[in-house]
């Protein structure tokens, strides 16, 4: 049985770790070179480092931060924003970067998973989804939450996987910084059809929704960012928590 992983997630706005709720309401949560090579000396499994403000400009500012991220970090990590070509991969990389996530821009035109899974390989490639439930079923946002799609998450998910995406990382947005927990409904749909690592994200605020998540929705890593930004949860205590539950957890 492969071990659950826990994810600390660090969204990026100006080189400052922030956070929100329902995508909205951003507040400063610090430095995040800071906080990565903390959550990697507490135990985290990998790091996702998301610039929630990339753009073509900013592409060097990302690769610089991800220059000094892998300097002080010494677990994987993914780093997503604003990424949509092959050649902007190549360069995160180059930096340091273990795998790259893409979002929008892979949605846009889809094709990009293909070339990127072809040139770097499916491993590196995580497919981001944010979704929302509403109208009797979960859909999926471009551009950090903004622009509603007519498209199901598992539909995309699906077509992502098959264009060769090696991991998706689901955000709800409907449980985004509320603490209720995860939408254990889609992760779990997600989870048990598709063949590869999905990472549940948006709602955690207690031990027990990581049971939950691992246990009633099979995923297989949970991510989490203002619990562990503000220290409500510490990952030892989590990890030792998640292990006395007989979770598969890496010490």
């Amino acid at each position: 049985m492969l071990t659950k992983r826990i994810i600390p997630c660090l969204d990026i706005k100006d080189g400052r770790t922030v956070k929100g709720v329902n995508f909205e309401n951003i507040r400063d949560a610090g430095d995040p070179i800071e906080l990565g090579a903390l959550y990697a000396q507490q135990g985290a499994d990998e790091l996702v480092f998301l610039d929630i403000t990339a753009t073509n400009e900013r592409r060097k500012t990302l690769a610089e931060l991800v220059t000094g991220i892998a300097r002080h970090v010494n677990i994987p990590f993914t780093v997503g924003g604003g990424i949509s070509s092959v050649e902007d991969v190549y360069v995160l990389l180059q930096s340091g970067a273990d795998k790259i996530s893409v979002n929008t821009s892979a949605f846009k035109r889809p094709e990009l998973v293909d070339e990127l899974s072809r040139e770097f390989g499916s491993q590196c490639i995580v497919l981001a989804i944010d979704t929302r439930f509403e109208d009797g079923d979960w859909y999926v946002y471009l551009n950090g939450g903004r622009v509603k799609t007519t498209t199901k998450a598992y539909d995309w998910a699906k077509e992502a996987v098959d264009r060769g995406a090696g991991e998706i990382l689901l955000t709800s947005m409907n449980n985004d910084g509320t603490k209720q927990g995860f939408a254990l409904d889609i992760t779990g749909q997600l989870s048990q059809n598709l063949n590869v690592p999905v990472i549940a994200s948006g709602g955690a605020g207690t031990m027990d929704h990581f049971t939950e998540v691992f246990e009633n929705a099979q995923a297989d890593a949970a991510l989490a960012a203002s619990i562990f930004h503000y220290k409500e949860i510490e990952i030892p205590d989590l990890k030792k928590y998640l292990y006395s539950k007989g979770i598969n957890i890496r010490f």
